[in-house]
């Protein structure tokens, strides 16, 4: 393997790419570090340091990890990745509903170049709407609670310069995605969210460390560590766990040339949703804490605050396990169409040995995806209440560096990541990046 990454070096091309790719993302981290205009940088650390001791870090954890913790900070670059991705998940369930954008998403490349512009637009909509959510919030002093000051001038044209920095911000962001996947190494977006990710990991282990002195704190560090490695190589072993459906293509003329023959398969992943489920699922639970925050008084906030805030009560975490079920088999059964599986199938002659062609394929295929969604939901579901358990028998804050989210997409990224430098590497000298 060692000898595999000095022969991607030594390739000029490849060598290229992936400098490339790491001065993007210096590039990303530093816009990750550098305060919006008008923001007390002084009292926002402060603040930063009162909410990590407590629970109101947990009401923007999921985005302030996709944003490498720059969203608690108000850095130009708060927003993160975040917008794009709920923007990329709205376009892929719209495309079920609208007759319009399902048409495009048929007609290749040029369809798909139309839905890639209108996730753009709709990921500045959403920044500028969430930028502002987020300084209205600091200069409401409702950011953090009990934490006033965190902006110097509260009139309104510095309010807006922060807003529309925020937004710039994003659209930065994509167009660094972008110079990735175009002139670098792997997704663009992917590679910035695994950057955003693995960014608050080493701080999150040696908060572990510090909160208990002496040589508990090795131990629980190097515990927590094990544990991590554990669960990395469990998810690994999982995530590239597939049930491959053999097809067979019969043969037939076109004019005086012979196609089909051919024998092959469909890829059908234990955990076909990926990490949607876990979003969907997390994104939900925040709703109820987010009203007891903005109505303390209300009569459901106290309840709220018991139950589903620090996010180790019983009945937090069996309603984010079947949520995570239900998101899971909602999702695959919005991507995966047996139907359309199947008469694509029929139609250029291809066909499951021993399934007929047409509605018993369907069924068959409908069946097979049932069985296998099943333990990937149950395996989502336990991933994702890792922190939850970690804050039990740990006492780790929401920020536990190996919870569901974080470690699929470290995994799921770094595995596409490999895919694509084994692939290029196959291209010149023909040996492989993992032997």
């Amino acid at each position: 393997m060692l000898a595999a990454f000095a022969n991607a070096f030594r390739t000029p091309d490849l060598r290229k790419k992936i400098f490339f790719t790491l001065g993007i993302l210096a590039v990303f981290r530093l816009g990750s570090i550098i305060p919006t205009p008008n923001v007390n940088v002084q009292q926002v650390n402060f603040c930063l340091r009162q909410a990590t001791t407590g629970d109101q870090q947990g009401l923007y954890s999921l985005i302030n990890l996709f944003s490498g913790g720059a969203l608690l900070q108000l850095a130009i670059f708060a927003l993160g990745i975040m917008p794009y991705i709920t923007a990329s998940i709205i376009l892929q369930l719209l495309t079920v509903v609208i007759p319009r954008l399902e048409a495009l998403k048929k007609e290749g490349q040029s369809g798909q170049t139309k839905i890639t512009q209108y996730t753009r637009y709709l990921t500045l909509v959403l920044a500028l709407l969430n930028s502002t959510a987020f300084v209205t919030l600091a200069v409401n002093d409702q950011l953090f609670v009990g934490c006033p000051g965190l902006v110097h001038d509260t009139s309104i044209f510095p309010v807006i310069v922060m807003i529309l920095t925020m937004t710039a911000g994003t659209s930065i962001i994509m167009w660094l995605g972008e110079l990735i996947t175009e002139r670098g190494v792997g997704n663009g977006m992917s590679v910035l969210i695994f950057t955003q990710i693995a960014a608050t990991f080493p701080s999150a282990l040696w908060a572990l460390r510090v909160a208990r002195p002496g040589a508990n704190g090795w131990v629980v560090f190097l515990l927590v560590l094990a544990l991590g490695l554990a669960v990395m190589l469990a998810v690994i072993y999982i995530e590239l766990a597939q049930r491959r459906i053999p097809v067979q293509y019969a043969k037939r003329m076109v004019g005086r040339r012979v196609f089909g023959g051919t024998t092959t398969y469909i890829p059908i992943k234990i955990n076909q949703a990926g990490v949607i489920p876990v979003i969907f699922a997390s994104s939900l639970l925040y709703i109820p804490a987010l009203y007891a925050q903005f109505r303390p008084d209300a009569p459901a906030s106290a309840w709220i605050q018991a139950h589903f805030v620090r996010g180790d009560h019983p009945i937090y975490m069996i309603t984010y396990f079947l949520l995570n079920v239900f998101f899971c088999y909602f999702y695959v059964a919005i991507t995966f169409n047996p139907e359309e599986v199947a008469d694509n199938m029929k139609k250029y002659g291809g066909f499951i040995p021993g399934i007929r062609a047409g509605k018993p394929t369907e069924q068959y295929l409908a069946y097979v995806l049932s069985r296998l969604t099943f333990p990937g939901s149950m395996y989502l579901g336990i991933l994702a209440l890792l922190p939850s358990v970690a804050f039990i028998f740990l006492d780790a804050n929401q920020n536990f560096p190996f919870g569901g989210t974080s470690i699929l997409i470290i995994v799921g990224v770094g595995l596409d990541t490999v895919k694509q430098i084994e692939s290029q590497l196959q291209q010149r000298n023909y040996e492989g990046f993992l032997r």
